[in-house]
């Protein structure tokens, strides 16, 4: 007992000395930089560098820092970057234009041009630049481009359409006189349960206009054996061509129940690739300094909904109504702008009409699809 008094005797006079008390160390204070935010620019997020903490732990006072009330470097808004002429175009198109005329602004398709209409009708007209990215979907990056675009329009050729670059539409890229040289290609448009292809020469005669079913599409768990059978079967009836024009859906990603159709669309347009491009590519007798032309190309849906005007917002409505009139004026016209073999006149005289059950909308398609190839490559030149 004696010990154990004196050990606690002990303890408690050397605890006011520091025995078993933990040192406190003081960490010196950050110098902050400050960097501006991108999602909204006028803001800044203070930020420390790793540099800033050696310094300071190595130095003897580590209360030099800079006040965490700095200013930003650039607290400009956006009215600052533009003159005020500029800023009149915009806010007078911002202002003034429906939503027709919006959309044709780039990055303004779509719910954006809506939101716009229904931010100036509820809060009124825009009195500055800045006050646009209080518009939902236009923040300070798409606003630029917005603007930008208002102010630097596309070009249009003298037909009033905006000049076409193959680059664009058209996937592999390939030199554009390789294109010009094709005598012949075969428009192919996947569907459903179907596959439709027009097979179109240069001169804008078309020389075959087919579907075909494809039972195994869409059928239990994308069976890789059943689609492979049905469109080999489909690959083997396509004509002899210089390009085989794969058209490539826009399905939006947003569209959580359409996952189903566009992995269905994936999959037949990679084995349509697959079965169509030249086995030739691939030999390892061939030199790899020679450059080999595609043979298949694929074609953004979106290209040839615009040309023919069938796009409403980012959607394409069907193309039958165009198509008939196409037929009509191969018949009635001197100088038909596509020429059909009497035919297949017949043959689809009554196909395309609203209210069938087939009403043929990837035949029209396949058609469409070859008529704008062409047209958009002419405008070009």
């Amino acid at each position: 007992m004696w010990l154990a008094r004196r050990f606690l005797s002990v303890v408690a006079r050397r605890g006011q000395h520091g025995l078993f008390r933990r040192t406190q160390v003081f960490l010196p204070e950050l110098q902050f930089r400050y960097l501006n935010c991108t999602y909204c620019r006028t803001g800044c997020i203070p930020v420390a560098g790793l540099e800033t903490l050696n310094d300071g732990t190595s130095s003897d006072s580590p209360n030099d820092s800079t006040s965490a009330d700095a200013p930003c470097e650039d607290d400009r808004s956006l009215d600052a970057f533009y003159t005020s002429e500029q800023r009149a175009v915009i806010l007078q198109r911002l202002n003034n234009a429906t939503v027709s005329e919006l959309a044709v602004v780039k990055l303004l398709r779509g719910r954006k041009c809506v939101n716009i209409v229904e931010y100036r009708t509820r809060v009124g007209p825009f009195t500055n630049l800045e006050s646009v990215t209080k518009v939902p979907l236009l923040k300070h990056k798409s606003a630029v481009t917005v603007f930008n675009s208002i102010l630097n329009p596309p070009r249009k050729t003298e037909s009033g359409k905006q000049k076409f670059q193959p680059a664009r539409f058209i996937r592999p890229e390939v030199e554009k006189t390789w294109l010009e040289e094709a005598n012949s290609i075969v428009s192919i448009v996947c569907g459903i349960n179907k596959i439709a292809w027009a097979h179109v020469d240069q001169g804008m005669n078309v020389l075959e206009w087919k579907q075909e079913d494809c039972l195994n599409f869409l059928k239990g768990t994308y069976m890789a054996s059943a689609y492979l059978d049905d469109i080999s079967t489909v690959v083997s009836h396509f004509p002899k061509t210089d390009f085989f024009v794969v058209e490539k859906s826009s399905i939006s990603l947003q569209n959580t129940t359409l996952y189903p159709v566009m992995a269905h669309m994936r999959t037949v347009e990679a084995m349509l690739f697959a079965l169509l491009e030249p086995s030739y590519h691939h030999h390892h007798h061939v030199r790899p300094d020679i450059t080999t032309r595609p043979k298949v190309l694929n074609m953004i849906r979106a290209a040839t909904g615009r040309h023919f005007d069938l796009m409403v917002g980012e959607s394409r409505t069907s193309g039958a109504q165009v198509v008939r009139r196409l037929m009509t004026e191969s018949v009635y016209r001197k100088v038909p702008r596509v020429r059909f073999p009497r035919g297949l006149l017949l043959k689809y005289r009554n196909a395309f009409q609203m209210g069938r059950r087939d009403n043929g909308e990837e035949l029209c398609d396949a058609l469409l699809q070859a008529v704008a190839f062409y047209e958009l490559l002419a405008d070009s030149k």
